[in-house]
């Protein structure tokens, strides 16, 4: 099916019923020169010989490149296509719509210019390696839809080995959103973090980020789930990363089920895909918080989650309280680049948690814990508190 709508011109006379080919015929991006070339003079400048002294003065000093070049500017958006939205593993070429549309969203939500870069690459040490090689050309690196386990350490290396931002969307950029709508939903309840006690559903790349950020804010306890129940010291089937995990969440010593964690819990965070039962939603604490973020069925179904919780969110642009990284990545890769950022620290992810949740101030509801993404105070307001964060935590070079 799908190769024959591509195929025909019927998206172009406007008899194709699925407009999404007609939209990405061609792709959605292209490149644009920011200076003109119209005639001899222009074209000295801008290539020979005008750029050889532009290319001579950055050899002599480096740090001019990010001056006279986009470097300072563009993120590379790098996925293996492993991990693609709902679609999971359908490798590089299938992958590049969706980098594409992140591309774009950068541009769109934070002005910040972004290349997709699709690696045919699978081993960590072999994306790391290519990754470093292309970082000269880049301010920034994204990660993107690569699977777990290696996407943690894909990062860890690359933050280790390059002088500029290196941020994985699907565990950052979800965490701070998370992050943000939790934060109002506690002030909509007269609560502070510390008197909250957090489930996750989901021990991947977004469960991890999740709980990490939940811990730095201050969150009472926060437990987390996988397929085999609550991640605790205890079992002997962990991984390194779930080892880790376990040594700064579950407090109080929990063991069992996601559904014996859920007992009396005041928040339900879902990053999994599965299905919570309703009768373990119902053992949740009286006026609790459930997020349940999977794409496109939530863990709990809003209506069943409304039974119970004073604040719904979740993954979907159809109900309220939409859990969208789009929120996040755009300004912090801009605050990041403004002020030249070597790292995108823990700090700075709080802070732009912090500037996102302040954005809704007084049109706070149970409805509204989280600004919509075309809100334009959105990106301008995470972007400054990134870039001050930056500059606090000393990885501002300006």
């Amino acid at each position: 099916m799908a190769a024959e709508i591509v195929n025909s011109n019927e998206e172009l006379t406007g008899d194709v019923v699925d407009p999404a080919f007609a939209l990405h015929r061609g792709g959605k991006m292209a490149v644009r020169a920011t200076v003109p070339v119209q005639n001899a003079d222009d074209l000295s400048l801008a290539y020979t010989p005008g750029v050889a002294k532009v290319c001579s003065a950055i050899a002599e000093q480096p740090e001019l490149v990010s001056e006279y070049t986009w470097k300072s500017q563009v993120v590379a958006v790098v996925t293996d296509g492993s991990a693609v939205l709902g679609l999971g593993d359908i490798g590089p070429e299938a992958s590049l719509p969706v980098m594409e549309g992140k591309a774009i969203l950068f541009k769109q939500f934070g002005g910040v210019d972004a290349v997709p870069v699709a690696l045919d690459a699978r081993g960590a040490d072999e994306i790391v390696e290519t990754v470093a090689r292309m970082a000269p050309s880049f301010g920034g690196v994204n990660l993107e839809d690569i699977s777990a386990p290696r996407c943690f350490e894909i990062e860890a290396k690359l933050k280790e080995r390059l002088d500029i931002p290196v941020f994985h969307d699907d565990q950052h950029g979800t965490a701070i959103v998370t992050l943000a709508a939790l934060r109002n939903a506690a002030k909509l309840a007269g609560k502070s973090l510390g008197e909250l006690r957090a489930v996750i559903g989901g021990a991947g790349a977004a469960g991890v980020a999740i709980a990490r950020i939940l811990t730095e804010a201050g969150i009472g306890d926060v437990a987390v789930c996988d397929r085999k129940g609550i991640v605790s010291a205890d079992r002997e089937d962990l991984t390194e990363v779930k080892r880790d995990l376990a040594s700064f969440t579950n407090k109080s010593g929990r063991t069992g089920s996601l559904e014996s964690a859920l007992a009396g819990a005041d928040v339900y965070v879902g990053v999994s895909g599965g299905t919570v039962p309703e009768e373990a939603v119902a053992t949740l604490a009286k006026d609790s918080f459930i997020f349940a973020m999977a794409n496109p069925t939530p863990e709990i179904h809003p209506d069943v989650a409304g039974k119970y919780a004073s604040v719904v969110a979740t993954g979907r642009s159809d109900y309220p309280n939409q859990i969208n990284n789009v929120l996040a990545f755009p300004g912090v890769f801009a605050g990041a680049l403004q002020v030249g950022a070597t790292d995108i620290t823990e700090g700075m992810k709080l802070a732009a948690a912090e500037a996102l949740a302040a954005v809704v101030a007084d049109d706070l509801s149970a409805e509204k814990v989280i600004p919509s993404p075309f809100d334009e105070r959105v990106a301008p307001a995470v972007t400054a508190a990134v870039a001050a964060a930056a500059r606090a935590e000393g990885v501002a070079r300006h």
